[in-house]
C-alpha cells in the first residue's frame, strides 16, 4: 500500500471564479448604483453567474483542452451572462438603464475576462513548458499503435505537462509486479493502459491495485468489457482516454462550493451552538471523571493524512482509547457519555476539524489509525474513502452503517456506501444526508452506544 502524494492544485478554477466576479462587479459601477442597490446586484450576478458557469461548464478547462473550446465557452457564458444582467434590471424596473449601455458593459467584461482566461492557459502552458513545473508523472502499460502516440503526445507536448517515465510491455518479461513497484518507486501519479494488451484478471488486478493505492488510472479505448463501467472521456489530441472513476467532488468549482457550505455551516454550529454548550457539558463531564473535556484521537483524512479528530469526551480516561472501539455496554463509557453517545453530540467538536478543513461537514467517516491501517490490508478498495475529506456524517452512516464493527461484513458495506457518494456527490445530496443525520438523531439508533 502507497500513499498518493501527486495531488494537484485546486484553487485554479475558485481563483479564476473570483477574480472573474471582481471583474464583473468593478465594471458595474458604472451603472451608478446606490449602495443598497449595488449589494442588491451583486448578490444576484454572484449566484447567478456561479450557477451560469456550473451549467455551461464554463470553468472545465483542462490542460488538454482545445483554444477552440474556451473560444466556444466564453460564447456560450458572455450570451448567457448577457440576458442575467437584463434579467436584473427587468427586474428590478426602477433600477433600469439603456440597452445601449447594459450591451456595453456586458462587452467590456466578457472580453476582459476571456483575455484573462486565455493568457492564464498560455501562461501554464509556458510554466510547464520551459520550467517544468506544474507536471504529472506517468506510466504507460502496454506497447501498441495507440500507446507510441501517446508517448509521443507527451514527449512533443511538454506544455500540457506530463512526464512520462516508462512504458511497460506486459507480452515481454515484464509483469504488473514490476510496475507496481515501479509505481511505488517513482510515486507515479497517472497510469495509463491499453486495453488490448491486458486480459480480464489483469484489469481487474490494476483497478484494484489503483483504487487501494489512490492513483489515477486511464485506459486507451477498444471494445471489452470495461465500457459497461461508468467511465468520463477525455482527448489528448485526438487521443480518446477512459478515465476509471469520475469523481465530482475532484472538480475545483465543486470543492470550493462544499468548502463554502462547510465552512458555513460549521460558523452556525460553533457560534450559535458549541459556545453555549461546551461550559455546560465541561460541568457534567468533569463532575462525572477526572480529565480533559475534549478528547481528540488521530484519524486518516484526505489522501491519507494524519490529523487530530475532536469529541467531546465520552469515557473514563483509558489507555485503550486509541486502540479498540467502544462495544455495546462498554464498561468505559460514563453516565453522562452514554447520553452523547446516544443522541450524537459528542460528535459536535467536529466541526472545528470542519473549520480548519480537516473534514467536511458529510463524506466517509474517519476510522482510528489502527484500525484504518489494518482495513486497508484486508478491504478491497476501502483506500478509494482517502480521495475525498472525512466527514462527521455519511451516506454510509444514515443508511445503518454506523458505529460498531461487529462483522467484515459491516465494514465491506460502508465502503460501498462510500464510494457511491464520492462517485454521486452532489450538494443536494450533502443536505439530505444532514436532515437524516439529524432525524435518526432525534429518532435514535441502535448502534449510537
Amino acid at each position: 500500500m502507497i500513499v498518493n502524494q501527486g495531488r494537484y492544485s485546486g484553487y485554479l478554477r475558485p481563483l479564476a471564479y473570483l477574480i472573474d466576479l471582481a471583474i464583473i462587479l468593478l465594471f458595474a459601477f458604472q451603472f451608478n448604483f446606490e449602495a443598497l442597490d449595488y449589494f442588491n446586484y451583486a448578490i444576484f450576478i454572484s449566484i447567478g453567474w456561479l450557477l451560469l458557469s456550473i451549467k455551461s461548464q464554463f470553468y472545465e478547462i483542462y490542460r488538454f483542452t482545445k483554444v477552440i473550446r474556451i473560444f466556444s465557452l466564453s460564447f456560450l457564458q458572455a450570451i448567457l451572462f448577457t440576458l442575467l444582467v437584463f434579467a436584473f434590471f427587468g427586474f428590478f424596473e426602477d433600477l433600469s438603464r439603456s440597452s445601449f449601455k447594459i450591451i456595453k458593459y456586458c462587452i467590456k467584461v466578457v472580453t476582459i475576462i476571456m483575455v484573462f482566461k486565455l493568457s492564464i492557459f498560455y501562461l501554464l502552458k509556458k510554466y510547464r513548458k520551459n520550467l517544468g513545473g506544474n507536471y504529472r508523472k506517468t506510466i504507460i502499460i502496454g506497447k501498441t499503435q495507440r500507446t507510441e502516440k501517446l508517448k509521443e503526445f507527451f514527449e512533443n507536448n511538454e506544455e500540457y505537462g506530463y512526464q512520462c517515465k516508462s512504458v511497460f510491455d506486459l507480452k515481454e518479461d515484464e509483469s504488473l509486479e514490476d510496475c507496481f513497484e515501479f509505481i511505488q518507486k517513482e510515486n507515479i501519479d497517472e497510469i495509463y493502459c491499453s486495453i488490448t494488451s491486458l486480459t480480464d484478471e489483469q484489469i481487474e488486478i490494476l483497478k484494484d491495485f489503483a483504487d487501494n493505492n489512490l492513483k489515477v488510472l486511464k485506459f486507451l479505448p477498444d471494445n471489452k468489457e470495461i465500457y459497461t463501467r461508468r467511465m468520463k472521456m477525455e482527448y489528448y489530441g485526438y487521443l480518446p482516454i477512459l478515465s476509471l472513476r469520475n469523481i465530482p467532488i475532484e472538480d475545483p468549482l465543486n470543492q470550493f462550493i462544499k468548502r463554502v457550505f462547510d465552512v458555513v455551516l460549521s460558523l452556525i454550529v460553533i457560534v450559535g451552538i458549541l459556545s453555549w454548550l461546551s461550559p455546560i457539558l465541561a460541568f457534567f463531564i468533569l463532575s462525572e471523571s477526572k480529565g480533559p473535556v475534549f478528547f481528540r484521537q488521530k484519524r486518516n483524512g484526505l489522501d491519507y493524512k494524519e490529523f487530530y479528530c475532536y469529541k467531546y469526551r465520552s469515557m473514563k480516561v483509558n489507555p485503550q482509547a486509541n486502540l479498540h472501539q467502544a462495544t455495546k455496554n462498554d464498561v468505559r463509557i460514563t453516565k453522562i457519555g452514554k447520553f452523547l453517545r446516544k443522541t450524537s453530540i459528542d460528535e459536535l467538536p467536529q466541526f472545528i476539524n470542519v473549520l480548519l478543513g480537516d473534514m467536511s461537514v458529510v463524506g466517509p467517516r474517519p476510522h482510528m489509525v489502527s484500525h484504518t491501517h489494518m482495513y486497508a490490508e484486508r478491504i478491497d478498495k476501502f483506500m478509494v474513502r482517502h480521495f475525498v475529506k472525512p466527514g462527521i456524517t455519511g451516506l454510509a452512516q444514515t443508511s445503518g452503517y454506523r458505529g460498531e464493527i461487529e462483522t467484515e461484513n459491516d465494514i465491506i458495506n460502508r465502503v460501498k456506501y462510500d464510494i457511491f457518494y464520492l462517485e454521486n456527490w452532489s450538494i443536494l445530496l450533502d443536505i439530505k444526508i444532514i436532515f437524516q443525520t439529524v432525524f435518526n438523531a432525534i429518532k435514535g439508533e441502535e448502534k449510537a452506544y
